[in-house]
């Protein structure tokens, strides 16, 4: 289609389509923001995971506690820090009937690690009939280089998570 200009006569063709250079120029602005975006939504994702899993850590050694003042015998939670999974032996899981309840956090949706799981020198805590925990100690999850910290003390108090997450720099 050719249209001719009110001032001019020479007629001039009308534009359909992208240019090449246009192409390319949009294609670099968009690689230019997906690699300044990406790692910031990694992180992102990281640091939701890492929450996820020291949420469910803290919410299951308040289970155990609970348990133990409910039926005054003691309620242990077992860490494996090799496996990323503990267990607690004496409960029924819930979603599968005959096993005993067990989580394994280096699956969806946590996909995290036990970085170390320590109480009193061993990786087991044990709640009394009372609730009272048998020794005070730490538990630490991790996705990637972003950790966090669940804390119980030695006494009744429930177990608390650190709210900082910390970024372990990497190596140089």
């Amino acid at each position: 289609m050719v249209h001719f200009d009110r001032f001019h006569s020479i007629p001039r063709r009308t534009r359909k389509a992208f240019t090449l250079v246009e192409a390319v120029l949009v294609t670099a602005i968009i690689g230019i923001l997906g690699a300044i975006a990406l790692p910031r939504y990694a992180g992102f994702v990281a640091t939701q995971q890492t929450q996820a899993a020291a949420r469910r850590v803290m919410a299951d050694l308040t289970l155990a506690q609970r348990q133990a003042r409910l039926t005054s015998s003691p309620q242990v939670v077992e860490f494996d820090v090799g496996s990323g999974s503990y267990g607690l032996p004496s409960l029924a899981d819930p979603d599968h009937k005959g096993e005993t309840y067990s989580v394994d956090l280096s699956e969806d949706p946590y996909r995290a690690t036990i970085v170390s799981a320590t109480f009193g020198g061993d990786s087991t805590i044990v709640f009394d009939g009372f609730g009272v925990a048998d020794a005070p100690g730490v538990v630490v999850v991790g996705v990637g280089r972003y950790r966090q910290t669940i804390t119980v003390d030695g006494g009744l108090n429930r177990p608390r998570i650190d709210q900082t997450i910390v970024l372990i720099e990497a190596m140089e």
